[in-house]
């Protein structure tokens, strides 16, 4: 499948293989997240879960970021007359809405980080069900030196994926992790070479897409449902998915090709 851009202001999408990839455009401020990237991403991501050719969703940014997080810079104005803004309210209106769709929609969700993911834009990434990252890639979650606290999921999410020693490490002494730390500690899937990251994490998440999406669907869905409940729910669960998988198209495409002894060709049905 050919592949089609469309361009915003301050966000490229890209529809090829089955996959759509999403990129923060605005280099010059590290992909800083203002109030209209932030509504694009959202409207994005909206489309991309609801699109059903789309089997894959990439995030990734433009330049030598992946994304440094709240623009601060949108709240000059209130700093500066001594007022505080409320930030509360683009959690809920904005960064909520995004790191649910990540969660939570039924296709898998990657973030492509090509260089420094810091404060929300780690966030973000820790959001995906896959990060794939750039040998010049780090993660700082930058909270602290504003005296606030991790927020877009990260309490949740960062446990969950290092453990809460290294997760209070990281909040409490905001420490950055690069890219082979960040491999060992669980936190990102794989590492490529910077000069070929691109490439690469690209064809990474177009073989994803090329996957059975039914069944990737209902694996997110078990194991990220499986960390709240317990043994008997989790087979439940299991076994009701099961009967569900093996009645799709491609789990006979599956299983015919491995007796055929061929690659599968999944059509996501």
């Amino acid at each position: 499948m050919s592949a089609a851009e469309t361009t915003g202001e301050s966000l490229r999408v890209r529809h090829e293989g089955g996959a759509a990839f999403l990129a923060i455009d605005r280099p010059d401020a590290l992909n800083a997240l203002d109030w209209a990237t932030k509504q694009a991403l959202l409207a994005a991501l909206r489309d991309a879960a609801a699109d059903e050719t789309v089997r894959a969703v990439a995030i990734t940014g433009r330049g030598r970021a992946f994304c440094v997080g709240e623009d601060l810079r949108e709240l000059r104005g209130a700093y500066q007359s001594g007022r505080a803004p409320e930030l509360g309210e683009t959690l809920e209106r904005h960064y909520g809405p995004i790191v649910r769709l990540l969660a939570e929609m039924p296709k898998p969700t990657v973030a492509m980080v090509n260089g420094v993911a810091a404060g929300a834009g780690a966030s973000l990434a820790l959001a995906c069900d896959l990060r794939l990252a750039s040998s010049a890639a780090s993660f700082k979650l930058a909270f602290s030196g504003v005296g606030l606290v991790p927020d877009a999921g990260a309490t949740w999410n960062l446990p969950r994926l290092v453990g809460l020693s290294s997760a209070l490490r990281m909040a409490l002494l905001d420490d950055a992790v690069k890219a082979e730390e960040a491999l060992a500690l669980g936190l990102v899937s794989r590492v490529f070479p910077a000069e070929e990251f691109e490439r690469l994490a690209a064809g990474t998440v177009s073989a994803i897409a090329a996957g059975p999406t039914l069944a990737h669907a209902s694996a997110k869905a078990l194991l990220r449902a499986g960390l709240q409940t317990d043994l008997a729910g989790a087979l439940d669960a299991e076994a009701a998915a099961q009967r569900a998988a093996g009645q799709t198209k491609d789990h006979l495409e599956g299983v015919t090709a491995f007796v055929e002894k061929r690659a599968p060709r999944f059509q996501g049905a």
